[in-house]
């Protein structure tokens, strides 16, 4: 898309936003060469020159992360935990023999993007956010099986809607044959690689009328790890707050947040093994990450054996607060923990 044909504020009908790329007229870019990160910058092209050689392109040293700009009531507007994606996407790259991108420039570069598109920032009261993608990837020429010298990082951004378009609405999930990660494998990194293997099992659940997959762990293919791109929690009818525990899920920002909210709750908030047997311990449930925040699920089908939770139709009441009081945080409505919301300095 040339310079002329970029996204417009006019052009958006912020009360139906689907969840797209648009291409803004700003993102961050730094580069990674001689051992060091350059100071980066704000750049207009959204295409960025790669090698044919590139170790993103042939060895999957490309990894990602995922987070909102929320406008707030008073016009200005917030990140959520972005020190959390920051030190996940470190993570990432240590696991994959990258150069760690420091927090300080990650944290300016989401901040300047923000500000930089500010105009694409949806209204409050829209349920749109600004989507930020911070990504990194291999961009130095290599032949053999090793890592690259040169690495390139961007974010870029893109107004979005809610990720499913029924929002609070219970879907259904399957089990199924396939494998998210290895154990010991790549599961507890945000690696691209991750997300292309999940394709299949993915349009083979949705062919068949499911929300998504329920990935189970890769050893005795019995306990629950995510839920399509996204953790899983559930609600027992004693009170208490479950999410699996592996150590190949993806730890994510929200599952970490909403544990600490389920406790201010009331609810006992715990990490735990959670068996593929034993969902009739569970009152409600739902699956919990940035592009959704919480999706409920309406049922589980295992081996052709259906288990319904609180409702296909309705959300449920735990479910509905944990959201509640999650999404005012993130918009500024309502005071969270500190460092949780840091603003964003627009003009």
């Amino acid at each position: 898309m040339s310079e002329q044909q970029k996204a417009k504020p006019e052009d958006f009908d912020w009360d139906n936003l689907g969840f797209e790329y648009h291409d803004l007229p700003y993102r961050f870019r730094a580069y990674y060469k001689d051992g060091k990160w350059s100071e980066g910058g704000l750049e207009t092209d959204a295409n960025i020159p790669v090698n044919e050689a590139a170790t993103g392109l042939h060895y999957g040293q490309n990894i990602f992360e995922g987070l909102k700009v929320y406008r707030r009531k008073d016009g200005g507007a917030n990140l959520f935990r972005p020190d959390r994606n920051a030190k996940r996407l470190q993570n990432s790259a240590d696991r994959l023999m990258m150069a760690p991108v420091p927090e300080e420039l990650f944290l300016r570069a989401l901040k300047e993007v923000a500000k930089a598109n500010q105009d694409f920032i949806p209204p409050y009261g829209t349920g749109a956010t600004l989507y930020l993608r911070p990504f990194e990837f291999g961009g130095g020429p290599v032949v053999g099986v090793h890592p690259a010298d040169n690495y390139v990082f961007e974010v870029y951004a893109t107004p979005v809607g809610a990720y499913y378009k029924g929002g609070l609405t219970p879907t259904a999930y399957v089990t199924n044959h396939y494998d998210r990660a290895a154990h010991g494998g790549t599961g507890a990194a945000k690696a691209g690689g991750n997300y292309g293997a999940s394709m299949l099992a993915g349009d083979e659940a949705h062919k068949a009328g499911y929300s998504d997959v329920v990935y189970l762990d890769p050893r005795l293919h019995e306990n629950i790890e995510e839920l399509g791109s996204a953790n899983f929690f559930g609600i027992t009818k004693d009170g208490r707050f479950l999410t699996p525990k592996s150590p190949s899920i993806l730890p994510s920002v929200t599952k970490y947040s909403l544990l600490a909210v389920a406790q201010e709750l009331g609810l006992k908030a715990e990490e735990t093994t959670i068996s593929i047997n034993d969902l009739d311990q569970f009152a409600e449930a739902g699956a919990m990450g940035t592009a959704a925040v919480i999706s409920p699920v309406g049922s589980i089908t295992h081996q052709g054996n259906k288990h319904v939770f609180y409702s296909e139709t309705e959300v449920g009441p735990w479910t509905q607060k944990l959201y509640d009081r999650l999404t005012a945080i993130q918009y500024g409505d309502q005071e969270g923990p500190e460092g949780w919301a840091v603003d964003v300095p627009l003009d």
